[in-house]
């Protein structure tokens, strides 16, 4: 990290974007609590008074996906709002493949793991985490670091003023002396949510990973059943990460498991610890990793919610060994 910059940002759970990813995992976990074998892709787009649902299900659970947004909506923000959606069944084509335990997708899934913090995750990922929690307002935090040292701060929060966050983030005592300030940056920040920005499923991807210092598959997790890889692989990804990390005392571990659709066996599992390539041998057929993490179950909303990596011993795939 000598002489490097690493920047990362986080937001709230009632950021307009992470609505959405709640909104979509809790209609999966619906799902899962009539049919745990349900197949779930649904992505919604949010804002101004108006959600719009649009997927793929195949399932035998009998689920009014409308009324599930609008109850989770009024239950995060107390407010109404107008739901329409458009899911359709899954393609028969992708469910061939799934149905002989294959990847629902192609996908190039990323795990990592390093020795900076408790959590596993890269500092300055860390510390704009440690921003917002307990905030219960829409806002966004982003930190810079350069040689493990904070260079800047900048946190917007619905509702409050410059002086307020100036204390609040005092009283955090996270940061050094010198670092810089940007606190609700343009003046005042009192319209937030739906009400200020739209949103949208997926497009938090690298807030939801580890932040811009380590590389992204691509693929979003929420709305998506375990038989996508999109999610449950780049869990196993990081917990075998995790494993690496231990085993080898490292100071960082990236991780890489590529699929095709369809197949049964990764195209690619890799690992670099402290940059040095190795190999591993943990079963990573998507059935395999569905089982060994129980992603059956109805768990998801609450990753949508507060994060996915970086909560040790939370979820099977952030288990210690």
């Amino acid at each position: 990290m000598k002489n490097k910059r690493y920047i990362a940002e986080s937001v709230t759970y009632l950021h307009p974007d992470k609505i959405c990813d709640q909104i979509s995992d809790s209609i999966l976990d619906e799902y899962l609590k009539q049919d745990p074998y349900s197949k779930v892709a649904v992505e919604t787009v949010g804002g101004h008074g108006l959600i719009t649902l649009i997927g793929e299900v195949t399932s035998k659970a009998n689920i009014d996906i409308s009324k599930v947004a609008k109850n989770y909506y009024k239950k995060i923000t107390g407010k109404q709002i107008v739901v329409k959606s458009n899911v359709s069944k899954q393609s028969p084509e992708i469910a061939k493949g799934v149905k002989i335990g294959g990847a629902g997708d192609q996908g190039i899934m990323i795990g990592y793991a390093c020795s900076e913090n408790d959590a596993f995750i890269p500092n300055e990922l860390y510390l704009a985490r440690k921003l917002l929690e307990g905030v219960n307002t829409d806002g966004k935090s982003q930190v810079v670091i350069k040689d493990n040292k904070v260079m800047s701060v900048v946190l917007s929060v619905q509702g409050k003023t410059k002086l307020q966050l100036r204390k609040y983030v005092t009283n955090l005592n996270l940061f050094n002396g010198s670092a810089k300030y940007y606190l609700n940056n343009t003046g005042s920040f009192n319209i937030g949510g739906f009400d200020a920005d739209s949103g949208c499923t997926g497009r938090k991807i690298v807030v939801d990973a580890y932040g811009p210092r380590v590389p992204v598959g691509g693929g979003a997790f929420s709305g998506k059943d375990a038989t996508k890889v999109d999610r449950s692989a780049a869990y196993m990804a990081r917990w075998i990460a995790l494993k690496l990390q231990k085993k080898y005392g490292a100071k960082e571990v990236l991780t890489k498991i590529g699929y095709v659709i369809g197949g049964i066996q990764p195209v690619l599992k890799v690992a670099y610890v402290d940059g040095k390539e190795t190999t591993f041998n943990f079963d990573c057929r998507p059935e395999a990793i569905i089982e060994r993490f129980d992603l059956r179950k109805p768990i998801y909303t609450q990753t949508a919610r507060r994060g996915h990596f970086g909560f040790i011993n939370d979820y099977l795939w952030e288990r210690l060994p």
